[in-house]
């Protein structure tokens, strides 16, 4: 079986790379012969550093379906068009907004050096952070917060974007429309019914919409109406789901192989 996994908030907590114990319950995975591909928000860059340098070969899915990369190299990214981007830094400017531009490798950022957001971002120093009107494509963009949030979202709204407000906090998540977490395992070849889905956000409901089974990690109630299954927000409430699949599957397995008997 494919498990897709968000990071943030659903395997790792606080900003912090992947503990011991939850990299040992996807290494048990993988050493039943699952496959585990990742899915978050993240670009590829601020990805990798969370996860062990063993798993860095993994399928993976970053900027909310805008980057894709397997067997360690990008395999497609997706730009939001020309106009869609110009009007986006002009509304930005007009309402003083703060923000995280990311383009393919490098990204623009303006705001509070203690941001959870600044605090995460590039902590490999990977890539360079440039000034906005210098970035000569735009992937992904974060509106952090600006002098008027609410009608920056509604002009915002007019453009041939994909948007997502993260819970009760003011950022804005905007990515090209089209683009989401279930058009970026598409291009890893994922059908529908084919995997088990792991998140906690608005962002993951797309693929919770094509798995066999979702689980939504915590109490998002807008992500709980597309999710087959619950746990806790709790490291070992997770790893106690997970070590329960895997005895699911094997038992299916042992089943299947007496029957054959």
């Amino acid at each position: 079986m494919k498990f897709v996994f968000d990071l943030d908030g659903t395997i790792c907590f606080q900003g912090k790379p992947l503990s011991e114990p939850v990299t040992d319950i996807l290494d048990k995975l993988r050493e039943d012969g699952h496959e585990v591909i990742f899915a978050s928000a993240r670009p590829i860059r601020d990805l990798l550093p969370v996860l062990p340098v063993h798993m860095h070969q993994a399928p993976m899915v970053g900027g909310n379906g805008g980057f894709v990369y397997k067997d360690g190299r990008h395999i497609a990214s997706h730009r939001l068009e020309a106009a869609a981007a110009d009007r986006i830094i002009h509304l930005i400017k007009q309402y003083e907004a703060d923000y995280l531009v990311d383009s393919l490798w490098n990204y623009a950022y303006s705001g509070n050096s203690e941001h959870p957001i600044r605090k995460n971002l590039d902590p490999e120093n990977r890539a360079k952070n440039v000034c906005i009107d210098d970035l000569e494509e735009i992937v992904k963009v974060v509106i952090l917060n600006s002098l008027d949030q609410q009608r920056l979202m509604s002009e915002l709204e007019k453009l041939p974007v994909k948007m997502y407000k993260h819970g009760s906090e003011e950022i804005i998540d905007i990515s090209p429309e089209g683009v989401n977490k279930w058009s970026g395992l598409q291009l890893l070849g994922l059908q529908p019914g084919e995997y088990i889905a792991f998140g906690n956000d608005a962002n993951d409901i797309p693929m919770f919409q094509q798995a066999a089974r979702s689980i939504c990690v915590g109490n998002h109630a807008e992500l709980m109406e597309y999710a087959s299954e619950h746990v806790e927000s709790e490291e070992s409430k997770i790893i106690q789901k997970l070590n329960e699949m895997i005895a699911e599957f094997r038992n299916e397995i042992k089943e299947g192989s007496l029957n054959r008997t």
